[in-house]
C-alpha cells in the first residue's frame, strides 16, 4: 500500500511538472511580412532574428510573405519579434518598417512601388 501511494504521488508530481513546463515552453507564431521580396530578404531576417534572445527557429517564406518564428515564451514575446523585424526594415503584421532601416535595404529588398524588388 505504501508503494502504491508513493507511486501515485510520483505520477502526480511528474504530471504537474510537465504541465508547468508547457506554460514556460516554446511558442510558434506566423507573422505576415508583406514587404519581403527575395532570398536576400529571407536570409537577412532569419540571420537577424536568430540573434534575438529566446528565438529557436525562424523560417521566412518570401513567396507567401510569411515569417514563422519559434521562441521561448519566458524569454521572448511576439511583439518584440515584430519590432525586431521592423527594426531591420520590413513590415511585420501591424508594425511598420523603421524608415531609416528600410532606406538602407538593397534595392531588390525594397517595395516595387519604391522602384525596388524585381522591377526593371
Amino acid at each position: 500500500m505504501k508503494k502504491l501511494l508513493l507511486l501515485m504521488v510520483a505520477v502526480l508530481g511528474i504530471t504537474a511538472l510537465g504541465m508547468s513546463q508547457q506554460k514556460k515552453g516554446s511558442q510558434t507564431v506566423t507573422i505576415q511580412t508583406p514587404t519581403v521580396q527575395c532570398q536576400m530578404c529571407k536570409e537577412r531576417i532569419e540571420k537577424y532574428l536568430m540573434r534575438e534572445e529566446g528565438v529557436q527557429k525562424v523560417t521566412v517564406d518570401y513567396k507567401n510573405k510569411r515569417t514563422k518564428v519559434t521562441f521561448l515564451t519566458e524569454r521572448q514575446n511576439v511583439e518584440n519579434i515584430k519590432t525586431a523585424i521592423a527594426n531591420i526594415g520590413y513590415d511585420a503584421d501591424d508594425v511598420k518598417a523603421e524608415p531609416e532601416a528600410y532606406k538602407k535595404l538593397p534595392k531588390c529588398c525594397q517595395k516595387p512601388e519604391d522602384k525596388g524588388g524585381n522591377n526593371p
